[in-house]
This record gives C-alpha cells, sequence and structure tokens, in this order.
C-alpha cells in the first residue's frame, strides 16, 4: 500500500520559518520524483518544488524561489521542505507527492501518488 504522510504544518507568523515533512512507504523511493504542492482556498493546486531521484535536479515556482528549500533523505524515505520568510500568501494545504518521471512537468496530473495534505497558515 503507498503512503505519503505529511507532517510538520501549523500557524506561523510573517517572516517565520516553518518545515514540513513527508513520510513515503509503498514505492521504491529512490526512483521517484518528489514534489511538493498547495492549494489555498478557492485556488487550483499549484506546484511549489520538486527534486529528483538523484537530489541533483530540483525545480521550483517562482513564487518560492530563494525562500524554499526542498531535500529528500533516501536513508529515511522522507521529502522535506523549509519554508523561510513566509508570507501571508504562502497560506495553503500542502501536498506531497511522487512521480516516476525523472524531470515531470509542474502540473498536478505527472504525480502518481499523494499524501492528504497538511495545513500552513502564515498570520499577517
Amino acid at each position: 500500500q503507498v503512503q505519503l504522510v505529511e507532517s510538520g504544518g501549523g500557524l506561523v507568523q510573517a517572516g517565520d520559518s516553518l518545515g514540513v515533512s513527508c513520510a513515503v512507504s509503498g514505492i521504491p523511493f529512490a526512483g521517484y520524483t518528489m514534489g511538493w504542492f498547495r492549494q489555498a482556498p478557492g485556488k487550483q493546486r499549484e506546484f511549489v518544488a520538486y527534486i529528483n531521484p538523484s537530489g541533483r535536479s530540483l525545480n521550483y515556482a517562482n513564487s518560492v524561489k530563494g525562500r524554499f528549500t526542498i531535500s529528500r533523505d533516501s536513508a529515511k524515505n522522507t521529502v522535506q521542505l523549509q519554508m523561510n520568510t513566509l508570507k501571508p500568501e504562502d497560506t495553503a494545504v500542502y501536498y506531497c507527492a511522487a512521480s516516476f518521471l525523472a524531470r515531470p512537468t509542474t502540473t498536478p496530473d505527472a504525480f502518481r501518488f499523494w499524501g492528504r495534505g497538511t495545513q500552513v497558515t502564515v498570520s499577517s
């Protein structure tokens, strides 16, 4: 059974930092590109970042570039998203996702497996 379980969301103030993590099981983690997406109320799910299986190729949305960092730990089958200098517009449910493509597009349909999400709320 494939499971992606996010953790670490919460309520922070603008300018703060927060890290979210995703524990992956049921798939060969080393062979999958791992990504983070987010969805704010009333908006479509949007790409945040992804990291390829080797960890050497990273891709970030322009809105988070320079503030967010994605990483993966193959020993623990986890993927992390470190979020710095958070803004109120970063408020959303953050989803972890897995793609078998080495260089997926940044659309949700390129990712096969999904977690249930974790809420991140940034107050002004």
